[in-house]
């Protein structure tokens, strides 16, 4: 049977885009990509980049007191949000046109429309327009979804945020996740009162206990005011406020509520169940270690899987998916010890396994250290920092690493290549350290804080 292409990838965004970009460059497969949207998808459009340059804009508002302690004459200012939104759309309308021009350049054919699957070889565009295909890869990503609770169409969900026309005087964020704690910092920082609840005890489940109390003390010393085992229960409003009446009884007003509450894969109209692909929880597609659907023309990788909900893991699947179906050299997605960076306020990063994970699994030794860095010691802000290795006692090799710290993120991507190759903590010792840094303390630790 004689097909229109060799493959057509529904999704635009970045595990979609480097697949489609591979096969037809690097192979020279005949590909096309249909994108409902903008293309860059939730990383590039509304996810990882405008959120770190709202991160970047947040933390100016701590440097005119520091810089004071350190001798600049420097006094703070006002934060024009309007100015800095239009530069960051300019900036994101900068980067979709290098995505679309990527495309471009390699032969891959675009559609800038919905798709859906219609058969294990076809697709059909939202035009009516169908066209066939030897393989389809469904890339289409995910969106946040707010709580069934009454008035919950008051709230906003973080896609809204860097489309605000002005910033709230007040703001409650709903949710204890790394999306709900990161906005938490990034409108704190902005001059935004911010009340945070969480239903749990603690926020970031899933991540290590000592980080996450750690992350917490943080945001509360920098103004957040973080509530746990609390939740709405209802919102209303109230001439330009928001009334959110809460799991304890109480009621509070706020100029916008957000809601950090989850995401879900985009799968709802598709077409895949009619043919049989499974959908598993929240209607991910399930796939196996090849990311091959139950409907073998049929592949699906990213955020629609709900297997490792990260762009770079996306753009991995999407490279194994090339390497397995066009250059027949079968490659399975190695989703372990994957290094990854949360940017509250103060930032975390981490790789590998928490300390209540590895314990359970087997005994190990914790070399743990908490202490003021020298630039905020100095300029005598309240900022901690946490250097911490979870060890195997029995291997000796080091099972995770947690920093909580200035520039964690760009620490964590170094560990995590040491943590990946297997690298023991006496590996770690023998490795000179770098004076005076805050990382220095990963290799100088030579005392078990607790063994268990």
């Amino acid at each position: 049977m004689a097909f229109d292409y060799d493959l057509f990838v529904i999704g635009g965004g970045s595990g979609g885009v480097r697949a489609a970009r591979v096969a037809a460059g690097e192979t020279g497969a005949r590909v096309a990509l249909a994108e409902e949207d903008r293309y860059g998808g939730t990383c590039v459009i509304r996810g990882c980049v405008p959120k770190k340059l709202m991160v970047f804009a947040s933390e100016f508002a701590d440097m005119p007191a520091a810089a004071q302690s350190f001798g600049w004459d420097i006094r703070a200012g006002t934060f024009d949000w309007l100015a800095f939104r239009t530069r960051l759309h300019a900036e994101l309308d900068r980067l979709e046109g290098v995505y679309r021009n990527i495309l471009k350049s390699n032969g891959v054919e675009t559609f800038d429309q919905r798709a859906r699957v219609t058969g294990p070889h076809e697709v059909e565009l939202a035009d009516g327009t169908r066209k066939s295909a030897r393989h389809i890869l469904v890339a289409t990503g995910g969106h946040p979804v707010k709580p069934d609770i009454p008035g919950a169409e008051l709230g906003l969900t973080s896609n809204d945020i860097f489309h605000l026309e002005a910033l709230p005087k007040t703001a409650l964020i709903l949710g204890g996740g790394y999306i709900a704690c990161e906005f938490a910092g990034i409108l704190n920082g902005l001059g935004v009162a911010v009340t945070q609840y969480y239903r749990g005890p603690q926020i970031l489940r899933g991540f290590d206990e000592e980080a996450r109390a750690v992350i917490a003390d943080g945001m509360r010393d920098k103004g957040v005011e973080l509530c746990v085992n609390i939740n709405a229960s209802a919102l209303r409003r109230d001439g330009d406020a928001v009334v959110v009446s809460d799991t304890e009884g109480g009621e509070r007003r706020f100029d916008a509520v957000i809601f950090a509450t989850g995401r879900v894969p985009n799968t709802a109209g598709l077409g895949l169940i009619d043919l049989g692909v499974d959908l598993g929880r929240n209607g991910a597609v399930a796939v196996d270690r090849y990311s091959q659907t139950g409907v073998p023309s049929i592949y699906a990788i990213g955020d629609v899987t709900d297997r490792v909900n990260l762009t770079p893991v996306a753009i991995r699947e999407g490279m194994g998916f090339v390497e397995t179906v066009f250059r027949g050299n079968p490659t399975p997605v190695d989703h372990d010890l994957i290094p990854t960076a949360i940017f509250t306020q103060p930032e975390f990063g981490t790789v590998g396994l928490s300390e209540e994970d590895a314990a359970a699994q087997e005994p190990v030794e914790i070399y743990s250290t908490s202490f003021k860095p020298m630039q905020q010691s100095f300029a005598g802000q309240p900022d901690r920092v946490l250097m911490k290795l979870v060890v195997s006692r029995t291997t000796r090799r080091v099972l995770g690493c947690h920093i909580v710290a200035p520039g964690a993120g760009e620490m964590i991507q170094l560990a995590g290549i040491a943590v990946k190759m297997g690298a023991t903590k006496e590996d770690f010792d023998r490795t000179v350290a770098v004076h005076p840094t805050m990382s220095e303390e990963l290799v100088t630790m030579r005392t078990a804080s607790r063994a268990t």
